[in-house]
């Protein structure tokens, strides 16, 4: 499973930026008369559903095409918000709860993988995930840590895998956060959280 070709990503990056600034043109007037719910309901409806569709395709996305996706989401906060440009984001996403681009991008790749390793996912992409614990014949120290194995590859292409590209991700997870005795719900919570803080300090 290739998570998306460099050649493409310009493009799919263009597409959903012009159709969501268009719909946020459109819905500006019509937020400002509703409630934070409600337009939260809305923007997710019309803006936040198209940044989060196939977001895996932008997975390692290059930072210029990737702050346009992030200017999208924080106009979208904003509307909700009722906030100025020149007032700071990640406030009023930490208020509203909405992952930066990055870190949602990432928490659907651990998500896939979570389930993988549980066996709640196609099983082409179990077979991409395997625990150190699993591949080793010898007693490894990375093996108690319910890591993953890497997967080297040759070429770039081969790096979009979601075999070469989930790991590194998944490793790099807290270890209270990896632990495989979770329940789907709490991993989510916790996953959330921990990308949310980490997307928010950098």
């Amino acid at each position: 499973m290739v998570i998306g070709q460099p050649q493409n990503r310009s493009a799919h990056v263009s597409s959903v930026c012009r159709s969501a600034y268009c719909f946020l043109r459109q819905l500006r007037p019509v937020i400002r008369s509703m409630s934070i719910k409600a337009a939260k309901t809305v923007v997710h409806a019309f803006i936040s559903s198209r940044l989060d569709y196939c977001n895996s395709l932008v997975h390692g996305i290059n930072d210029t095409l990737l702050r346009r996706l992030q200017a999208v989401q924080n106009a979208a906060a904003r509307v909700v918000s009722g906030t100025h440009r020149c007032d700071h984001v990640s406030p009023v996403l930490w208020q509203l709860q909405w992952l930066p681009v990055r870190q949602q991008v990432d928490f659907k790749l651990a998500m896939l993988v979570y389930k993988a390793l549980n066996n709640l996912a196609p099983q082409y992409l179990s077979d991409d995930c395997q625990l150190v614990a699993a591949t080793s014949r010898r007693q490894l120290r990375s093996s108690g840590n319910f890591k993953c194995t890497l997967t080297s590859t040759s070429t770039c292409l081969g790096d979009l895998a979601f075999a070469a590209a989930r790991p590194p991700l998944w490793n790099d997870l807290q270890a209270q956060v990896r632990q495989p005795d979770l329940s789907l719900d709490t991993f989510r919570q916790k996953l959330k959280t921990y990308l949310f803080v980490r997307g928010t300090s950098a």
